[in-house]
């Protein structure tokens, strides 16, 4: 294909799910060429994912509607092709990766594809080999892919779909699930396929900042079924569409805006590495002397008390090691680290799924081992990262009413906690829609709204922001802070996301290979260099503006930019 002939065209392309009375996608126009890298970007409900399914052919082979317009893709109409056709030509990677291995092992996930063609046993195997080699993947080959870590899996993911060598690369949300670390290799990664392989992305992500941490060509914004915007990123971080329409801007370039300064194309904003901050110095340095950040009251009230806790599956490796740290009454804690550091274990210690080795959990100061997952769960709500796990009941209505039934509650009281639940989580115009109806998002949010709706004392969230819009995160954290003033509820939040353990928690704890790294206050913790590098964070760029600017007390300029930010959006701390 000619490189000034697009590899992806959309013309005059809408559609419409046959349930639905409104088309998803209205008179869709857009060429992406050869060797670009596209991210699109938008609100859940915008019709990102309803593209890609036009470029694979799910739709309209797998989902039925109305489909006008013609699409083109790779020279060929993906409608004619079928789903497995188009295999052939766009490689699809999912947000939920488990979702997508066949086979027992890695080896085999990758070669899935390559035995359906009946290729030779001998060239399967090179094939096998050169991909897994290109992936780092080659230490890995024997392992279950479901056993390995989330930048494992989706290095797994991708190999499936460059055995069969695409040309276009398609990733619905690929850092979803990543801890910041292993989200940056990922996007380096595809990076590096891209321009080795001579290949065409096309990235659909909500985390705007970290896409952007390799360049992009295009920033494709979508509203309502439409393309509202189709920019360089240089171009489009220097306008308010982005925060206009409910996504997230680079936090560097809040903290610019929040300045009151007017960012030019010509500083290149698309990197904070690279960016010119020298005409934008003296107006930041300004508003730092002057923003006065308040001062939170603290409690001294212990409700849950961890001492020298530890844990192994077996007697080869310990999981927690040596762990102790108290979290006191009303507080918002977020609990961070590299995939595989002993969180969700230790999450699952304090529920009683676990029994730990050694050491004590204590609630108000009572030793809570003799109690069973019950009755801890009725203090303590814990909410799982992959709602699959947790959801029971095939309709939303019965999966959020299901604790407060067996637990004896009357039916119209079950009725108006449930709705009222509903209603603050946003899915009270789903409660009779099947759960299987859901996006990955929706249905974290059915699962948090199945606990919340128990009034624990304590809530644990394992990545309740995971796959959400900027919107819908923000409807959660808030959500979450209203209920914490108002009952109050203790909250630990297990997170990947460095911008919510900024903006929502009181303090933050550190965890690496089963050890307590740290234990501070969040921007004291993202300004370390040696704490984020040993537990796979990710520096906040706000501590890099603040170098380039010569404002040498990082901690107090990011604690300063979380509370102006909070405060421009109506938002109490």
């Amino acid at each position: 294909m000619e490189k000034n002939e697009p590899i992806i065209e959309f013309s005059n392309v809408s559609f419409k799910y046959r349930a639905q009375k409104e088309p998803t996608l209205k008179d869709i126009n857009l060429k992406i060429y050869p060797g670009e890298k596209i991210l699109i970007a938008g609100q859940s409900g915008s019709g990102k994912s309803t593209l890609s399914h036009c470029l694979n052919a799910l739709i309209p082979c797998s989902f039925s509607g109305d489909m006008s317009g013609t699409l083109r893709v790779c020279g060929s109409e993906p409608s004619k092709l079928g789903v497995f056709g188009m295999s052939k030509k766009v490689g699809t990677v999912l947000q939920d990766t488990d979702g997508q291995f066949i086979a027992l092992t890695v080896a085999e996930d990758i070669a899935f594809a390559l035995e359906n063609d009946m290729v030779p046993q001998s060239d399967m195997q090179n094939k096998v080999l050169e991909v897994s080699k290109k992936l780092e993947l080659t230490s890995f080959m024997k392992s279950a892919p479901g056993a390995l870590s989330g930048g494992q899996k989706q290095r797994v993911s991708l190999g499936g779909v460059m055995a069969c060598d695409v040309q276009i690369l398609l990733f619905d949300e690929p850092l979803a699930n990543l801890d910041p670390a292993t989200g940056k290799r990922t996007i380096t990664l595809i990076d590096e396929i891209m321009k080795q392989e001579n290949m065409t992305v096309v990235i659909i992500e909500h985390r705007l900042e970290d896409v952007l941490y390799k360049d992009v060509d295009r920033v494709i914004l979508m509203d309502k079924g439409q393309i509202i915007a189709d920019m360089h990123p240089d171009d489009l971080l220097c306008s308010d569409l982005l925060i206009n329409n409910g996504i997230r801007e680079p936090l560097y370039i809040s903290a610019l805006k929040n300045a009151g300064v007017e960012i030019m194309p010509d500083s290149h904003p698309q990197h904070i590495e690279s960016m010119d901050v020298s005409p934008y110095k003296e107006k930041l340095v300004a508003w730092f002397k002057t923003a006065q950040p308040k001062h939170k009251e603290e409690s001294k009230e212990v409700i849950l008390s961890i001492k020298d806790l530890q844990f192994s599956y077996d007697d080869k490796r310990t999981i927690i090691n040596n762990v102790s740290f108290d979290i006191k009454k009303g507080e918002m804690v977020a609990l961070v680290g590299k995939n595989g550091a002993g969180k969700s274990t230790l999450a699952s210690l304090i529920c009683g799924f676990y029994k730990p080795t050694s050491g004590t959990i204590c609630f108000h100061g009572q030793d809570i081992s003799a109690l069973s997952i019950k009755e801890r769960g009725d203090h303590i709500g814990y909410c799982m990262q992959s709602p699959n796990q947790m959801i029971s009941k095939p309709m939303i209505y019965d999966e959020v009413a299901l604790g407060l039934q067996v637990r004896g509650v009357s039916e119209d009281e079950t009725r108006e906690r449930v709705n009222n639940i509903l209603k603050i989580c946003g899915l009270y115009p789903f409660r009779n829609w099947p759960v299987s109806a859901l996006s990955f998002g929706q249905k974290k949010r059915v699962s948090i709204a199945s606990i919340l709706v128990l009034n624990p004392e304590m809530l644990i969230l394992d990545e309740p922001t995971a796959g959400q819009d900027y919107q819908h995160y923000t409807e959660i954290m808030e959500f979450l802070q209203e209920i914490r003033q108002k009952l109050p509820i203790t909250i630990m939040m297990i997170t990947h996301d460095m911008h919510l353990m900024l903006e929502y928690s009181d303090r933050t704890l550190v965890l690496t290979d089963g050890e307590l790294l740290m234990d501070n206050r969040p921007e004291v913790v993202l300004t370390n260099d040696e704490v984020c590098d040993r537990a796979y964070l990710k520096r906040t760029s706000l501590y890099d503006l603040s170098q380039k600017c010569g404002i040498t007390d990082a901690n107090a300029f990011v604690a300063r930019f979380i509370e102006d930010d909070r405060g421009k959006r109506g938002k109490n701390s």
